[in-house]
């Protein structure tokens, strides 16, 4: 039995959290890879397969975009609005090295 497209995309494999690891961390600026990467190695062993396309969908936007988001500087889209990004306002997540 072969599984259908829809399901094999939306399962939590290695390799798709491998990817988005490197989505998080390499986003262009020290501070976006510090807030997106720190809430992504943070949460993501809790997610759900909706969750992690959530979050798929969300690191395609400007990183200028999803730092205002967080940081309460912009209004967040209806479509990232709710507990995801409830948790990336706290900004508890993030531990800058020293």
């Amino acid at each position: 039995m072969t599984e259908s497209p829809a399901t094999a995309a939306n399962e939590i494999t290695p390799e798709r959290l491998k990817r988005l690891h490197f989505r998080a961390w390499h986003r262009g600026t020290r501070e976006a890879d510090y807030m997106i990467g720190c809430y992504f190695d943070r949460f993501h062993t809790e997610w759900t397969a909706d969750q992690v396309t959530w979050f798929e969908t969300l690191i395609d936007e400007e990183d200028v975009d999803i730092m205002g988001w967080a940081l309460g500087t912009l209004s967040v889209p209806a479509e990232y609005a709710g507990p995801m990004m409830d948790a990336m306002r706290k900004l508890d997540y993030v531990e800058i090295p020293r």
